[in-house]
């Protein structure tokens, strides 16, 4: 009987861990374009990065550290935009379990039409990532171009969030 109990408890275990598997949201870039849009009641921080991004990989824990600093406060919000390949998108998902990402991640299905929606979001931008761009009330106020210390990270939120 003690050994069925154990067993049953180590199913619930596997089970209860399976269920909690995070899940990503696939968009295309006007999807994007119209979430951003949605949240302008707040300071949204836009990063765009990909888990084979060697600077995108070391710059997320900084983006995770001031996430949780500021996740409570209702005028604030981050959204990690991965631009992996779609057929990458369990790569994705285990990178943000084992990397204990706390912000919304979504992966961008639109790499084809790169050319098109890259411009549409910063017209200096040259394609590289990680990039970051900062919008405020719907407007972008601040584009940063590659890797971003946490110290310019958090001086750029505090200044934008007053």
């Amino acid at each position: 009987m003690k050994n069925l109990l154990s067993i049953l408890v180590f199913f619930l275990s596997f089970i209860s861990f399976n269920a909690q598997q995070t899940e990503v949201l696939t968009m295309k870039y006007e999807d994007v374009e119209e979430r951003i849009q949605k949240e302008n009641d707040k300071l949204l921080v836009v990063n765009f990065w990909a888990t084979t991004c060697a600077p995108c990989v070391k710059e997320l824990p900084h983006f995770m550290e001031i996430n949780n600093k500021f996740k409570e406060n209702p005028n604030f919000k981050m959204i990690l935009v991965s631009l992996d390949r779609l057929v990458d998108k369990d790569r994705v998902v285990r990178f943000i379990k084992n990397k204990n990402l706390t912000a919304e991640v979504i992966l961008l299905d639109d790499i084809k039409r790169m050319n098109t929606w890259i411009p549409r979001f910063e017209k200096e931008w040259d394609g590289n990532i990680p990039v970051t761009l900062f919008y405020k009330d719907g407007k972008k106020v601040h584009f940063n171009d590659g890797e971003m210390s946490k110290e310019d990270l958090e001086k750029t939120i505090s200044e934008h969030l007053k």
